[in-house]
């Protein structure tokens, strides 16, 4: 993924800071409003207003002629600019110059509340970026100083005093305190940190200092990864997006074909050229596709902005309309599901043996291990002693000496459970990892450790599925531990022992029956996230290969965002097709009555471009943040 440069985030920040009153895009159409509505005032009044018609055209045609024009004759396209340049000219050499502007006054209009639209939608990241704070105090050769955030390097020991946010993605190495990370992950609880604790970029530090050694540069951690991806979501379009720049292709030669032939058969047959010349002009007009053109990416970049304020990350508009039509959800189970923070829930012991004992023995030999079963061990023990003579056995466990008994930790599988077999048995059917404990060659006890399930996990399963939404959970686990935790989540479909590629395989096969989705965190959900229609990444600090595979990235673990969600794209697909439908109506229904001359040039111009007024409007709606289940 690119990385969000300083240079870069000034220049957005410049660029949608800048006052309406110096951007020339604005101004035009509003001088060209005015003008028009003087002209208007002064024809009443009986005075002269054609030099004010005229500054009224000159105004609005300069948003898009010379767009237009530079289309035509650089690239060779035909775009809706140019039927729209055809008309406010053929207007001016029929003499109907009042026409002309009111024409360029409503389609310079209609573009400018476009990008004033697109604006608005880019909120959540201008937001974003000014969560990256512009200098940080940082520790480098003895000494303490501040330098340029976009010059912090990994390794960094940067100091983050109470109210100042974290410059980058690191780790606590002195000091602990509480970090506000709602504007990040919108979990609204303080996160505790102590050494060795990871902290994100954009938090902020509310209570004692911290000594942070940056894991990522200023330029490149997973704030910006956020920054990156919302700016991705802003510069794609998705198929409906591109539907008004398919349908125009075709439609601005035809239309301009079927304008002549209008003029040139009315007038043969009638003799009145004027009158035939006249319709066909209209007929220009009305069978542009501006409010097409306009009402769909409004949606779509209204939508993105506002989901992106909620801590929904959706990287184009082609995902925000597949995320509309998702009827199926696979979601991985650890990290997303649960919390990827393994603790002994269960601890079994034989006769004349502690609980402690057992706890004990085996956090001796695992105190120095990484594995995730082994660490919440150590941390149920207290201050165990370090074992002696220990030996690894790959996949399987652990051995060692302790005050010169031989001890052993490991799976079921490599050691007997012996008379806790039963009880081994049932703890796995609760969804429990089972570690065995050895001590001089006998089973002496087991200690249950479980993935506890997020809590909020059964509460958004009932949603989804009162939404007409499946949920199926996919899994590298045992199908005995698998099915325990599915049963507390309430999910009935579940696929365990899975490697990536069978995750793959197992999207590919739901996709085949209606369109699904995929929600996962790690490198190996990568694959299924690729394959699936919509893929999720859980969490922006989770790996770079999902975060890169998903379609939609979640900035928080709260998986109550996925109903919240579903319902936002749901929202935004209704109103694409109720402004597609609209705008091709529209169309269908003018092109007759301009050919016909029941309507004029100036009763088309309004109906048309008002009509823009309206699907933008009913576009915006999208960025409401209230969504009705």
């Amino acid at each position: 993924m690119s990385t969000v440069t300083g240079s870069r985030v000034d220049d957005l920040n410049d660029e949608d800071d800048r006052p309406w009153w110096k951007d020339w895009n604005i101004l035009a159409p509003i001088g060209s409003g005015v003008a028009f509505v003087v002209g208007l005032v002064c024809d009443w009044t009986g005075a002269a207003g054609l030099v004010l018609f005229w500054m009224g055209l000159l105004l609005g045609g300069s948003t898009f002629v010379p767009g237009a024009l530079r289309k035509l004759f650089t690239h060779g396209k035909l775009g809706i600019g140019l039927l729209m340049t055809i008309s406010a000219i053929g207007s001016v050499i029929l003499g109907y110059v009042e026409e002309a502007a009111a024409l360029a006054f409503l389609y310079s209009i209609s573009e400018a509340l476009e990008d004033k639209s697109m604006e608005r939608a880019r909120a959540g990241l201008r937001a974003l970026l000014k969560l990256v704070p512009s200098t940080a105090l940082v520790k480098r050769d003895g000494a303490t100083g501040e330098v340029e955030v976009k010059d912090l390097r990994i390794g960094d020991i940067v100091v983050v005093r109470p109210g100042e946010r974290v410059a980058t993605d690191g780790i606590v190495r002195a000091g602990r305190s509480s970090l506000d990370t709602s504007a990040i992950t919108g979990e609204s609880i303080p996160v505790e940190v102590a050494p060795n604790d990871e902290v994100a970029a954009g938090s902020i530090n509310t209570s004692g200092a911290l000594d942070i050694e940056a894991t990522a540069s200023g330029t490149d951690n997973s704030l910006t990864t956020i920054v990156e991806l919302v700016e991705q979501a802003q510069t794609k379009k998705g198929d409906r997006a591109r539907l008004a720049d398919r349908i125009a292709r075709p439609l601005v030669p035809g239309v301009v074909i079927l304008a002549a032939l209008v003029a040139v058969s009315g007038s043969l047959l009638s003799g009145d050229p004027h009158l035939w010349i006249t319709r066909a002009l209209v007929t220009l007009v009305a069978a542009s596709p501006c409010a097409l053109a306009i009402s769909v990416p409004v949606t779509v970049v209204s939508g993105i902005g506002a989901a992106s304020k909620f801590g929904v990350i959706i990287k184009s508009g082609a995902a925000f309309e597949r995320f509309g039509g998702i009827r199926h959800l696979a979601v991985d189970k650890t990290g997303t599901l649960t919390r990827n923070a393994p603790t002994v829930t269960q601890v079994v012991t034989t006769r004349n043996v502690t609980r402690d004992d057992v706890l004990t023995w085996a956090a001796s030999l695992e105190a120095h291990s990484t594995h995730p079963l082994a660490v919440a061990i150590a941390n149920a023990a207290h201050n165990p002693p370090d074992a002696d003579e220990m030996a690894e056995a790959a996949g399987r466990g652990i051995a060692g000496t302790l005050d010169g008994a031989r001890l052993a930790v490991g799976n079921p599988r490599w050691l007997d459970a012996g008379p806790l077999a039963d009880r081994v048995e049932a703890m796995e059917a609760e969804g429990m990892t089972v570690v065995i404990v050895h001590r001089n060659d006998r089973v002496v006890g087991a200690i249950g450790v479980r993935d506890e399930l997020r809590p909020e996990v059964p509460e958004v399963v009932t949603t989804l599925r009162s939404r007409g939404v499946g949920v199926t959970m996919l899994t590298g686990d045992n199908t005995r531990t698998a099915s325990a935790l599915a049963g507390q989540a309430g999910i009935t479909d579940v696929r365990a022992e899975l490697r990536p590629e069978d995750k793959a395989a197992a999207i590919t096969e739901l996709s085949k029956a209606q369109p699904t989705a995929m929600i996962g965190d790690g490198i190996n959900d990568a694959p299924a996230l690729a394959a699936a229609d919509l893929g999720i990444a859980m969490g922006a600090k989770g790996s770079d290969a999902a975060i890169e595979s998903a379609d939609v990235a979640f900035t928080g673990h709260d998986l109550r965002l996925i109903p919240q969600a579903f319902a936002r794209a749901r929202r935004g697909l209704t109103i694409i097709n109720q402004n597609i439908v609209l705008s091709i109506l529209i169309i269908a229904v003018l092109l007759p009555l301009a050919i016909t001359g029941t309507l004029g040039l100036a009763a088309v111009v309004l109906v048309h471009e008002g009509a823009e007024v309206i699907v933008i409007l009913n576009g915006l709606r999208a960025a409401r943040r209230q969504v009705s289940a």
